[in-house]
C-alpha cells in the first residue's frame, strides 16, 4: 500500500504527526524511533542475492530511521508514498532528472530563486531541459496553450516571495487535458494547511528545512505521491543518485513533525496579527498575506487551504530623498525581535530582502516584472 499507510497512519493530523510510520522498536521496545547509523545490514547465505530478511541492505538504498520519516511525511500529505532527500534542491533535481531529456517544464513565474536557477541555468545546459515561466494567477493566461507540450507543470502556492495563491484544482484540470503531470511545492503552506494531492496534483514537494522541521537545524527535501509509476522512478533515482538525508537528520525531522500542528497554528495567529498591523501602517506601501481580505487570491486560499500559514511580504514606502533600498536598509537595521537571515519556517522570526538574498539569481528583468524590488521584504513570522 506504500509507506504512507504504515502503522500509526490512522487518526487526525496531530495523531499522525506523532505516530505515523513509527512504532516501538522491535529490538528494544524504545518508544522513540532510534537513529540507525549502520551503513550495512546482515544478509543470509541461504538467500544470497535476495537482500536482507528485514528489507535493508545498504543505508543509501534504505535506512530504518529514514523509512519511518518517509512514512510519516507521506501520511501527513494523504499520500501512499514518500521519499526524502538531502535538501530541497536535491529533491527538485531528482524530479526533473526523471523527465525525458529535452522535456519542457512550465513553472509558475514567481518561484523560488534556486528552482529558477536549477531549471534555467543548470539542467537547461546539462540535460536540455526547457523551462518556461507563466503567470498562472492571471485569468487572461491561456493555460491550455501554455501547458501544451509540457511534461510537468511546477506550482508553488503560496508563491515565494510574493505569496500569490494558485488555483490548484484549475491548474490540475488544465494540465490533465494536455497530458502533463503537476507538482505542487507545498513548502509555504505546510501539510497542516494544504494537501495538494487531494486537489488533483500528482506530486507534492517540500523543502523540509522550513516548516516541517521548524527549528532551523536540518536541511532536507521530500516528495510525496499516490502514483506508483512516479514513485518507482523517483525511488530508483533516490538510490542511484544518492542524494539522501542522514539518519540523524531523519530523526531530527521526525521530532520536528511531532509539533507541526501546534506550531502552524501559532505561526498563523502571529502572522495574521502582524499583517493587519502593517497593512494599516503609513510607512508600508503594500502587504501580501493570503489571510487578508485585500489579497487578490484570498477567496482561492479560503477554498483550498485550511489556514494561511506564517509568511508575510511587505513593500515599504521610501521617505522623501531616499530610494527603496535605503528605506529597506534603514528598516532592517532597527529590528529587535526579527533576525535578518535567509530561510523561513523556524520557530524564530526571520526577515530577508529577496532581491539581494534569496532571489538574487533571478534575472533582473524577471524580478522587476514580478514586483521583487528593493523595497520588498519577506517575513517568516515565528511563534514568539
Amino acid at each position: 500500500e506504500g509507506n504512507g499507510k504504515d502503522a500509526g497512519s490512522a487518526g487526525g493530523f496531530g495523531t499522525r504527526a506523532i505516530h505515523a510510520g513509527q512504532g516501538p522498536d522491535l529490538a528494544t521496545g524504545a518508544v522513540m524511533t532510534p537513529i540507525s547509523l549502520s551503513t550495512t545490514f546482515v544478509q543470509s547465505a541461504d538467500a544470497l542475492g535476495k537482500g536482507s530478511q528485514l528489507g535493508y541492505e545498504y543505508s543509501r538504498s534504505d535506512n530504518p530511521t529514514r523509512r519511518a520519516l518517509e512514512g510519516c511525511i507521506a501520511s501527513l500529505e494523504n499520500a501512499k508514498y514518500g521519499l526524502t532527500f538531502a535538501s530541497g534542491l536535491a529533491a527538485s533535481t531528482t524530479v526533473l532528472l526523471s523527465l525525458p531529456e529535452g522535456s519542457t517544464v512550465t513553472s509558475i513565474d514567481d518561484v523560488y530563486g534556486g528552482t529558477n536557477r536549477l531549471m534555467s541555468k543548470v539542467l537547461a545546459a546539462s540535460s536540455g531541459l526547457k523551462a518556461q515561466f507563466v503567470n498562472m494567477c492571471d485569468p487572461s493566461t491561456d493555460l491550455a496553450a501554455a501547458f501544451t507540450g509540457s511534461a510537468l507543470i511546477w506550482i508553488e502556492s503560496p508563491t515565494n516571495p510574493t505569496l500569490k495563491v494558485v488555483d490548484i484544482q484549475k491548474i490540475c484540470a488544465a494540465a490533465k487535458n494536455v497530458g502533463a503531470k503537476v507538482l505542487v511545492d507545498n513548502t509555504f503552506a505546510s501539510s497542516y494547511f494544504q494537501n495538494p494531492l487531494d486537489l488533483g496534483a500528482d506530486i507534492v514537494f517540500h523543502s523540509c528545512t522550513k516548516y516541517l522541521n521548524g527549528h532551523s537545524d536540518v536541511v532536507m527535501g521530500a516528495i510525496c505521491t499516490n502514483d506508483e509509476v512516479i514513485y518507482d522512478k523517483l525511488h530508483f533515482l533516490q538510490n542511484a543518485m544518492g542524494g539522501i538525508p542522514s539518519p540523524f537528520d531523519s530523526y531530527m525531522l521526525l521530532r520536528g513533525l511531532k509539533t507541526l500542528h501546534v506550531r502552524m497554528q501559532a505561526h498563523q495567529r502571529n502572522a495574521l496579527s502582524l499583517a493587519k498591523l502593517l497593512e494599516g501602517h503609513p510607512k508600508v506601501a503594500r502587504v501580501s498575506y493570503p489571510g487578508l481580505e485585500s489579497h487578490p487570491n484570498h477567496e482561492i486560499a479560503k477554498k483550498q487551504m485550511k489556514g494561511f500559514s506564517g509568511m508575510v511580504t511587505v513593500w515599504l514606502k521610501a521617505q522623501e530623498g531616499e530610494d527603496e533600498l535605503a528605506a529597506a536598509t534603514r528598516f532592517l537595521g532597527r529590528l529587535k525581535v526579527f533576525t535578518l537571515a535567509e530561510s523561513l519556517g523556524g520557530v524564530e522570526s526571520l526577515i530577508e530582502h529577496p532581491a539581494i538574498m534569496t532571489h538574487a539569481s533571478v534575472p533582473a528583468d524577471q524580478r522587476k516584472e514580478l514586483g521583487i524590488d528593493d523595497g520588498m521584504l519577506r517575513l517568516s513570522v515565528g511563534i514568539e
